[in-house]
């Protein structure tokens, strides 16, 4: 073999693939999970260009090798439901959260989501760049290379188009990519308690001009107590398909109200949350192929002690994913590994669901499938190496940092002890 690559890992233990699929990891096919031992990695440009053993690896040149030192290597991980633009902060709320004051209550009282519109208002778009980017900083050192961003907190015009006009651009500079998602129904202004109807007409209202700038691949609504019912959501998200947007839908959270169900009438790419989905609605997702995101960070920052059903809904077919939610209220990490390990203790998920939830299940909730979750000749070079002899370690060890070098479109964007040798050109 006479072959040159710009990058070559090698002396790889475990080399995670995950192959690329037309659809989601579906009940038992989410425990399969695809990898080779003993392995080596070539990267030229922005491109995988070999897999294969260390052995074959030998026969190949390289200006930058990378021994991996017998530590898994795995695709970018996706995180597929974040809210990660934002003003302001809300630690405040911690105390009314030990005290045992429900979130409901707390929205009524104007905190929660309320209290970050006002902060999000307030703050200037170039400052609220800055502090988005800081926030995707950390996810990227996390192994994260691909996220979804919702807006959401503006509850107006002008802060929407702000926010979603911030996650535009931070996906042209970032490292990372990033899909977003117009989550203008994210609750009720408080000039619009009594007419709730008309608020999702100013949001309907945006969605030419989304359109038109490109600002938002998705159109998301709250569908919970105290925000917007079934029947709201219903011709919200229909008049969002008329649109000419695919639809996601923030889905039976904290009561079980029917949210699950509409998903799966009326086929949404994803429903999200899903602690209080009903028998009926998990069919309903297994019948539609809409895919479960679900976020056990949440649960566990709002001291629940109902998590979402995943062994249900893997056991009936649908499609499952998991998420971090970082957010300001209800989950404040960006620690995605966290996530897992809570996958893995609340959800009881295996290591190979985890695995797959992560990566190509994924990329399938934000339409990146052909692009991110999976390691192949001629796919896009978003390669993590962890501090991990294998991949089961990672959800077993939380609360730490385990990515150890995490390289984007074929560069390394994050190094937490230096690897990487110059070799001479030969």
């Amino acid at each position: 073999m006479n072959k040159t690559v710009d990058i070559l890992l090698t002396n790889i233990g475990q080399l995670l693939l995950m192959e690329k699929l037309d659809s989601p990891k579906k009940g038992n096919e989410m425990q399969q999970l695809s990898y080779l031992e003993n392995a080596a990695l070539g990267i030229t440009g922005n491109e995988i260009s070999f897999i294969g053993t260390i052995e074959e690896a030998k026969e190949i040149k390289t200006n930058y090798l990378i021994d991996c030192e017998g530590k898994i290597v795995s695709p970018g991980l996706v995180d597929p439901h974040t809210h990660v633009v934002f003003g302001g902060s809300r630690e405040h709320e911690l105390a009314l959260k030990q005290q045992g004051v429900p979130y409901l209550e707390i929205l009524k009282q104007g905190g929660g989501i309320l209290s970050t519109v006002r902060a999000t208002r307030e703050i200037s778009e170039e400052d609220l760049y800055k502090k988005a980017k800081f926030h995707l900083d950390r996810m990227l050192s996390y192994g994260i290379t691909t996220v979804e961003g919702k807006s959401g907190y503006g509850l107006d015009k002008e802060t929407e188009l702000k926010q979603l006009r911030v996650l535009k651009k931070l996906n042209q500079r970032h490292e990372m990519d990033i899909v977003s998602t117009f989550l203008g129904a994210h609750a009720i202004p408080a000039n619009y308690k009594e007419n709730p109807d008309a608020f999702l007409d100013e949001m309907l209202a945006m969605l030419p001009q989304i359109k038109e700038e490109n600002l938002a691949t998705y159109v998301d609504i709250f569908c919970e107590t105290g925000v917007f019912t079934v029947e709201q959501s219903k011709r919200f998200m229909l008049a969002a398909k008329d649109a000419g947007f695919d639809v996601k839908i923030h889905a039976d959270e904290i009561d079980s109200l029917g949210g699950t169900e509409l998903a799966g009438e009326v086929k949404a790419i994803s429903a999200e949350h899903l602690v209080g989905a009903s028998d009926r609605g998990i069919k309903a997702l297994a019948e539609a192929g809409t895919i479960a995101v679900l976020l056990p960070g949440t649960t566990f920052y709002l001291g629940k002690e109902k998590y979402a059903r995943a062994r249900t809904m893997i056991e009936e077919g649908v499609a499952v994913t998991i998420s971090t939610d970082f957010n300001p209220g209800s989950c404040v990490t960006e620690n995605i590994q966290m996530i897992m390990s809570l996958a893995a203790l609340k959800l009881k998920m295996t290591p190979e669901e985890i695995w797959n939830a992560v990566t190509i299940n994924a990329a399938h909730a934000i339409g990146k499938e052909d692009e991110a979750g999976y390691l192949a000749l001629g796919g896009n070079a978003d390669v993590v190496i962890w501090d991990a002899p294998n991949y089961k370690y990672i959800p077993y060890h939380y609360g730490v940092n385990h990515a150890n070098t995490v390289i984007k479109n074929g560069k390394v964007v994050f190094e937490r002890v230096k690897r990487v040798e110059q070799i001479s050109s030969p």
